[in-house]
């Protein structure tokens, strides 16, 4: 059913923008030019029209993909719709004038402003009808029950109980389906058995997200098992694309920390696990594949000297693919140009530390200037990696650096990086208890995600490669 609404929405988007296109040119010609209904031909001889036939609808449906307008249909709200096509609405018909229309020859610039407040108008009420009907439809259909998320309560006494009861009697249904309940500390309330299933455990928490397809989890422990939320945090924070939310106490509600999306929804907190707004990782994402393509394009010549290289100073492979543990913990390969001798970890893993004998001459001189790290690109063009963003490890380190930081769980969140606030600030670790002293940095990062500190991380690396301060 998502894709089919996902489907409705791009296609009522691209008739919006065809059809505001054309009103512009006719209102131009009939409003602004005076002219008369026979005149209506010449709009369609006019090469700025049927240009814009064609780039106008990409270019809206781009700018509304990047908002992440098509993500998570079956969750929109109105008023936050209202306002986010508003906003697109003023941002995409101003880059129409400025690429379109700007040397249009019109005769006062009185008409130019006109035809701007025409296109923001026509284009906003044609876009805004038909997504306020479509989403209409789809509320209703949330509060009628008839569409609902999968969802599983983390907690088994009073409170949970209670939780539940809160959200099956509240006035409007917010569309929680519970699958089940988990316990904390193992008692359990029996008005909650007689409604739903136990589940498990905290333990195998993860693993029953992922066999029951978990959209929401709702946490409602007691206040004596308040020690436990940051450990099921822990455990959530690597399940991807769930909602977490938790019940408030009263310490929340004195604060005011509880916000909420509707007066008639219980009052739960929702917890962001979202660093950088939707637009923000599109532009991360399209910045990604830009630069991956410019850096392997113009280092094409570093990249073959450096493989000849390695191939005439030490036997063994040019390339060195090794498993690392990505986004919401999925392995995947990550690709260098080998800098260690072959069966350097023959005895095991192990961190690479200051005068290493695994790593051969040219190897040094290459983590010095972070050579070894070019073929990453390729990495961030699958979609593994990214540019900017924490070191990815080994399940092997991961699993000591957890055991005394469990908080790197975390970092989980986000796709692994080339380069890092923790790279800049500390480098590379030898040792486990560097590992730990590096991710407080890249924990800072967590908290202060957004496309300008990438930059800012950007230009410090690049400093770093230039005065050769790698290790």
């Amino acid at each position: 059913m998502e894709k089919k609404l996902t489907f409705k929405y791009i296609l009522f988007d691209a008739l919006a923008a065809i059809l505001s296109w054309a009103a512009l040119f006719l209102f131009r010609k009939l409003g602004l030019e005076g002219g008369h209904a026979g005149d209506i031909n010449s709009v369609f001889i006019d090469a700025n029209f049927w240009r814009g036939i064609v780039l106008v609808p990409a270019g809206w449906l781009c700018l509304y993909a990047i908002y992440g307008t098509y993500r998570n249909v079956l969750r929109r709200a109105r008023l936050k719709e209202l306002i986010e096509t508003a906003t697109a609405s003023v941002i995409g018909v101003v880059v129409i004038f400025f690429v379109l229309l700007l040397d249009d020859h019109i005769s006062t610039y009185r008409n130019y402003y006109a035809s701007f407040l025409f296109l923001l108008g026509i284009h906003f009420l044609l876009t805004y009808l038909p997504r306020l009907i479509i989403t209409t439809g789809t509320v209703k259909k949330v509060h009628t029950r008839q569409i609902g998320f999968p969802s599983i309560l983390i907690g088994s006494k009073k409170k949970a109980f209670q939780t539940y009861l809160d959200l099956e009697n509240q006035e409007i249904y917010s569309g929680n389906l519970f699958v089940g309940f988990v316990t904390v500390n193992g008692s359990i309330e029996e008005d909650l058995k007689a409604v739903m299933p136990q589940l498990g455990t905290l333990e195998n928490l993860g693993t029953l997200v992922e066999q029951y397809h978990i959209e929401e989890a709702i946490i409602a422990v007691e206040d004596y098992e308040q020690d436990k939320i940051q450990e099921i945090l822990r455990t959530l924070d690597g399940c991807a694309g769930l909602i977490i939310k938790i019940t408030p106490d009263a310490r929340d509600l004195i604060l005011g920390t509880v916000k909420i999306n509707s007066i008639f929804h219980s009052p739960l907190i929702t917890i962001n696990n979202q660093p950088m707004e939707e637009w923000q990782y599109s532009i991360k994402r399209l910045s990604d594949i830009v630069l991956s393509l410019l850096a392997l394009v113009v280092l094409s010549p570093v990249f073959v000297v450096t493989a000849i290289i390695i191939k005439c100073t030490s036997p063994g492979p040019i390339f060195y693919a090794q498993e690392r543990i990505g986004r919401y913990g999925k392995p995947f390969m990550m690709h260098k140009f080998r800098s260690m001798y072959v069966d350097a970890e023959a005895m095991g893993p192990a961190l690479s530390k200051d005068n290493d004998p695994r790593i051969t001459p040219f190897g040094r001189f290459m983590r010095k200037v972070r050579l070894d790290e070019i073929p990453q690109f390729y990495n961030v063009l699958k979609g593994t990696m990214s540019i900017v963003g924490p070191r990815p490890e080994r399940q092997f380190f991961i699993d000591q650096i957890v055991k005394r930081a469990p908080e790197y769980l975390l970092l989980q969140r986000v796709k692994p990086g080339i380069t890092s606030w923790g790279q800049v600030k500390y480098g590379y670790a030898s040792n486990v208890d560097e590992m730990v002293e590096r991710l407080r940095y890249d924990l800072l990062y967590l908290d202060n995600m957004t496309l300008a500190t990438d930059i800012k991380i950007l230009v410090y690396t690049v400093i770093i490669i230039f005065q050769g301060r790698g290790k």
